[in-house]
């Protein structure tokens, strides 16, 4: 019989890719339309080639119209308003100006377009390849932008080559198709299309809109600093479990305890001070003079004893509560300066949890307490839960990427002990019912109303 030979790690992590890569391809040819193929080219191509963020761009069909962002990385919403994307915006336009020939190319700062190098620094981290979607008839439908912290390799560039072909491909044979199907459809007379579409209009739907979600910990007990000093020690890593009383993190006690060291020593000298002139009184009215004011000295020092003390009590702070331990990160803390009362770490209970919803103002609907919400989470793709408001702020933050958005918390409305602190994904926000009409031209009237002012 002829010996087996087992496959060496080289050529398991071939095959390993090889499957990915076939399966990427199978989800490309059964993609059923263009947005779920964009969602696709920009989430699910980091199981071939890692990177950090992706950006799809969308070809320019003239000199009118640039080239558009239209799907990004793990992103439910693109806000083409953002400073960042509109200058990605511009990067590309110039760059496809200057290489029509639709090469891929690793794009660097000294390689970025001249008018486009000031925002570099600000907008880019890492290294970025620059791959068109071309189509084997040479059109060019648009791009990927990919951006991650270490350099790209050959290999990583040829895969990335070859799925720009499939997804091309597949981005004009969906459009083929929505073209050709909405050919098929028979043109009624004028008037009953006009009326066809009036009616439609006047449709009652149930008012919704996307926006990103996040898990968040409910009513949780914030460790802030009892005094002022600097961290010497963080005892616990973040996101684990403690008990109550446990050691969190301690203060640099170097002056305090001095001061501590200090305040017994003077009131020693205080008490001893005041004890000679208690004795003293008996053969000299004078020094039985001095002997109240040297009482009050002693109780002086022995209240800043208690204070040192009270101070050197708090050196070591610990959980009030059993739960989870919430804080950024230890190598944030460790030798920095704190101030009374700012907020250090959070313990939450794992199993009380609620939803932040991420409104903008561009999409804000006239929510009520208990509307309806449905979650999408990236860890859980393929399932939906479900959730009702329990309240809303009543003014807009500034929330990272400069977008304007309300802060909307919902409850869930069954617990899964799947779901963790932390998830993210979009929320479906469900607002009072209105005609069709309504959710399709909200967004043009109001920018009427503010241009006419009325």
């Amino acid at each position: 019989m002829a010996a087996t030979t087992e496959p060496t790690s080289q050529q398991l992590t071939t095959l390993v890719h090889l499957a990915a890569l076939t399966h990427l391809e199978g989800q490309v040819r059964a993609a059923k339309t263009v947005q779920e193929l964009q969602f696709l080219s920009v989430n699910e191509t980091r199981r071939l080639v890692p990177y950090q963020q992706a950006y799809l761009f969308s070809a320019a069909e003239s000199e009118s119209v640039p080239w558009q962002v239209v799907c990004a990385s793990s992103v439910a919403l693109v806000d083409r308003d953002a400073p960042m994307i509109r200058w990605l915006e511009q990067v590309v336009q110039v760059l496809q100006r200057e290489h029509p020939d639709g090469v891929p190319m690793v794009v660097t700062e000294e390689t970025c377009p001249e008018p486009c190098r000031e925002g570099w620094h600000e907008h880019v981290q890492g290294y970025v390849f620059w791959c068109p979607l071309k189509h084997p008839d040479e059109t060019v439908l648009g791009g990927w932008w990919f951006e991650r912290e270490f350099p790209w390799e050959e290999n990583d560039v040829a895969i990335v080559h070859r799925l720009a072909g499939s997804f091309a491909y597949a981005w004009k044979a969906l459009s083929k198709r929505t073209r050709s199907w909405s050919a098929t459809i028979k043109k009624p007379s004028y008037w009953l299309v006009g009326a066809a579409m009036v009616a439609a209009l006047c449709v009652p739907i149930r008012v919704s809109t996307m926006a990103p979600v996040k898990v968040m910990a409910k009513d949780p007990i914030v460790v802030s600093a009892p005094m002022d000093g600097v961290i010497a020690d963080v005892a616990v890593p973040p996101n684990t479990m403690v008990l109550q009383d446990r050691l969190l993190f301690r203060y640099e006690d170097t002056n305090v305890r001095n001061q501590f060291q200090v305040a017994e020593k003077q009131l020693a000298v205080a008490r001893a001070e005041h004890s000679q002139a208690v004795q003293g009184g008996f053969s000299d009215p004078q020094r039985k003079a001095d002997a109240p004011l040297k009482e009050a000295e002693a109780s002086l020092k022995e209240t800043e004893l208690a204070y040192a003390r009270e101070m050197l009590a708090q050196i070591e702070v610990r959980a009030p509560q059993a739960g989870l331990l919430l804080y950024t990160d230890k190598a944030d803390w460790l030798g920095k300066p704190v101030s009374v009362g700012e907020r250090i770490m959070e313990i939450a209970d794992p199993q009380r949890i609620e939803l932040r919803i991420d409104l903008p103002v561009s999409d804000a609907l006239l929510l009520k307490e208990g509307a309806d919400v449905v979650a999408f989470f990236d860890a859980l793709s393929l399932e939906s839960f479900a959730a009702s408001v329990s309240r809303a702020s009543y003014h807009a933050e500034v929330l990272p990427g400069d977008v304007l958005a309300y802060r909307v918390t919902a409850e869930l409305a069954a617990t899964d002990p799947r779901i963790r602190i932390g998830w993210q994904g979009s929320a479906k926000v469900y607002g009072e019912r209105g005609p069709l009409a309504f959710l399709l031209f909200r967004r043009p009237f109001a920018a009427l109303r503010q241009l006419l002012g009325v």
